[in-house]
């Protein structure tokens, strides 16, 4: 068996790839769009020493293995990894085959591969994990991001629309399901860059608040304030959350923080956002679902070690239950998933065409990493395996709602 036709047991036997290797072998749909080239026997190592989704990564995030074509195209032809599929003898000589080429080439993980340490979303685990992903260059950022640096889902009022206009469009989304107006006191938790700071600040007039774990974050976001003269009106500071003393905010916006908080730790977060607010206050939570409560919140081993270490994504019943038992009341939730796969599509095609500065910025195998999991989360998105969801509710004023009695927005 050439090493070729390993990966087609593993991979499928009908998909549209064409596989070569190193040996000389081929296999699969000679003359494909996409080619998997198997270029080093670590390839075989990698996938013997973690058999399945982890041992491709780390092939591919290392080199040993090239996809030739377009990754969300390539990643669309590989339905699963149907190992347990393959008939027993032949699975048998593939367990044989790697086995020899792990005796033979030992691999040790990349140097990027995430190992946390300490409890699981303690302050002190959250903020090394937060840091691994968001630490890595802003300037590596602008160009996957563009000018908005804006690193959630935005929302296309057409089809047509380019990701800026996407960007703020979310964010004066947010802002007018919050009721922002003139003076009005805002809390942005999770704020990233800043983006939805500066839109409250500078479009509303509301004084704004923004936290983040990322010191990168907070310096480019505290920069981008003050050349915008927004000073008076706009603050990012690095800090947790949690940490946030100020209370009688108007108004919460969390966007893209959910996915860091961890299912335990659900009442915690939801009771904080309460508590900061004044009673007839609205928060806005924006974030990644599993699309039903049936899943394991933990994400993959991919996302886990290479992207998100921690990120745990919850269903949007679990979100809707835990904001009202925390004395907030659901009043809007719409899901956007569609919209993220739009905003994937972008920023793939950003750090494709900014692939070579990218490379020189952060390193080929982390421009590696971003290339798979922005093209995979893509595919997610399209496929509604993860969704993404806002829920607006409210700290009632008593018995008062202090909602309008149909949508403003």
């Amino acid at each position: 068996m050439g090493i070729a036709e390993v990966f087609p047991r593993i991979l499928g036997e009908d998909v549209d790839v064409e596989f070569t290797a190193y040996d000389g072998s081929t296999a699969g749909r000679r003359g494909s769009d996409v080619r998997f080239e198997i270029r080093s026997p670590l390839a075989m190592s990698h996938l013997a020493a973690a058999p399945g989704e982890l041992g491709l990564v780390r092939a591919y995030v290392t080199g040993a293995v090239e996809v030739h074509g377009d990754m969300h195209t390539a990643l669309s032809r590989f339905p699963a990894i149907a190992l347990h599929d393959v008939p027993v003898k032949a699975r048998w000589q593939v367990a044989a085959r790697l086995a020899a080429y792990r005796a033979w080439w030992p691999v040790t993980p990349p140097v990027h591969e995430y190992r946390p340490h300490g409890w699981r979303h303690s302050k002190s685990r959250d903020s090394h994990a937060v840091s691994y992903h968001y630490d890595v260059s802003n300037r590596f950022y602008e160009w996957v991001l563009g000018p908005s640096m804006a690193y959630t889902c935005a929302v296309y009022p057409e089809a047509s629309s380019s990701l800026e206009e996407a960007q703020y469009t979310k964010h004066d989304l947010v802002a007018r399901k919050l009721g922002l107006g003139s003076g009005m006191r805002l809390l942005d938790v999770g704020c990233g860059w800043g983006g939805m700071v500066m839109h409250a600040a500078e479009r509303y007039g509301a004084r704004a608040l923004g936290v983040t774990l990322s010191r990168q974050q907070a310096r480019w976001a505290q920069k981008a304030i003050a050349e915008r003269g927004l000073a008076d009106l706009a603050e990012v500071r690095y800090l947790d959350y949690r940490d946030v003393e100020e209370s009688g905010f108007d108004a919460i916006s969390s966007i893209g923080l959910t996915e860091h908080i961890g299912r335990a730790h659900l009442p915690e977060y939801f009771g904080f956002l309460h508590d900061r607010l004044r009673p007839g206050g609205r928060v806005l939570n924006h974030c990644i679902t599993r699309p039903d409560g049936l899943h394991d919140a933990k994400a993959g081993k991919f996302i886990s070690r290479y992207v998100f270490p921690d990120g745990e994504l919850h269903g949007p019943g679990t979100l809707v239950s835990a904001m009202h038992d925390h004395g907030l009341e659901v009043r809007h939730e719409e899901n956007l998933r569609e919209h993220y796969g739009m905003t994937l599509r972008d920023w793939c095609a950003n750090l494709e065409h900014h692939w070579a500065d990218a490379v020189r910025e952060v390193g080929l195998e982390r421009a590696r990493i971003w290339r798979l999991y922005m093209a995979a989360s893509r595919l997610g998105f399209e496929h509604n395996a993860i969704q993404l969801h806002q829920v607006l509710g409210v700290r009632p004023d008593g018995t008062n709602s202090a909602m309008p009695l149909r949508p403003t927005w």
